[in-house]
This record gives structure tokens, sequence and C-alpha cells, in this order.
């Protein structure tokens, strides 16, 4: 059985883009696919997408809803699901607590459902390190 992965919505945005990513990275995703496993993608990546369109940080083609909505149409690519008490969780992190609430978030819904980070996030590895969640560098 392979991990089942969460996208960071960094790594969400390359593989859209098909941007190249680490090819330890894009191995594993292979292998999870190849096994009909999805890639998860949290509700909070909308958000920040949104966050990001609207500061002029990520230029996108088609409003960012549509873009999300594009995505997560790919066959493979599944919504995670976030609860309140992933909301709850996001805020008694143990220690090191990572600052960003997209990413505590994420943290906290990858902890709940045993999934992998698929990242780059330095503050995400960093927490990794701790042995706090899994992560799969991109």
């Amino acid at each position: 059985m392979t991990e089942r992965l969460l996208l960071d919505t960094c790594a969400l945005i390359w593989i859209a883009a098909d941007a190249q990513i680490d090819s330890k990275a894009t191995e594993v995703i292979e292998l999870a696919r190849n096994a009909g496993q999805s890639l998860f993608v949290s509700p909070v990546s909308a958000w920040e997408v949104g966050i990001l369109v609207s500061n002029n940080r990520l230029p996108l083609t088609k409003p960012p809803m549509r873009w999300f909505s594009d995505f997560m149409s790919t066959d493979g690519v599944d919504l995670a699901p976030m609860s309140p008490g992933i909301l709850v969780s996001s805020s008694f992190l143990p220690p090191p607590i990572h600052n960003d609430p997209h990413d505590r978030i994420l943290i906290a819904t990858a902890r709940e459902h045993d999934m992998t980070i698929v990242t780059r996030d330095s503050g995400i590895r960093t927490y990794a390190a701790a042995g706090h969640v899994r992560v799969l560098v991109c």
C-alpha cells in the first residue's frame, strides 16, 4: 500500500501547471495514482489560491474558483475532509508551532487522516523533522 498524499497549495499550483517537481515526489505520486489512490487537496488551498490571486501573487488565466474546480475534476484528485475538529486541532499542534494558518490546517488534516504532505515549504519540513507530520519534498 502506498502513502495517502495531501498536496500543499504550492504543490497543487505546480502540478496544475505541469511544472517540474522533485523526481522522487513524481515517482511516489505516480505509484499512488497507479495503485488507485487519490491525491488529496484541502479546501483551505482554495482559500489560499484566492488570497494569492487577490494579492496579485498568482496570475491565473481564469477565476480562482474555476481554476480550483477544474483541478479538482482531474481523475484521481479528491477533496480532503475538513471538519471543525481539524480546525480546532490546528490551534493546538505540538511545538514547534508553525505560524501560517493555512499550513497549520494542512498539518492538522494530514495528522488526522494519516497523510503525507507533498511540499517544499520549509516550515512544514521543519515540523516534519520534529516528528509531528510526514512530508514528501517536491
